[in-house]
């Protein structure tokens, strides 16, 4: 064993240091789509503000709807 900074370290396993292993969460949240589609609604919505109403009204139907997605699984999620 090699001792940094009075914290006891396995060799065998360098990232083991104190407090380490509590960075993970207990329970993963499920994968989802709503981040990416907001991200995708925003882009289009900004620049709908540049080009035509066509897609500026694309841009806000796509962040309701990915709105309305992502906090429909937050509540779902507890």
């Amino acid at each position: 064993m090699t001792t940094r900074h009075d914290v006891q370290v396995s060799p065998a396993d360098p990232g083991a240091e104190a407090g380490c292993a509590d960075a993970r969460p207990a329970v993963a949240p499920r994968p989802t789509y709503a981040p990416a589609a907001m991200a995708f609604g925003v882009t289009l919505l900004f620049w709908g503000f540049v080009t035509s109403p066509v897609v500026l009204g694309a841009g806000l139907v796509v962040v309701v709807l990915a709105l309305t997605a992502w906090i429909r699984e937050i509540r779902h999620e507890a």
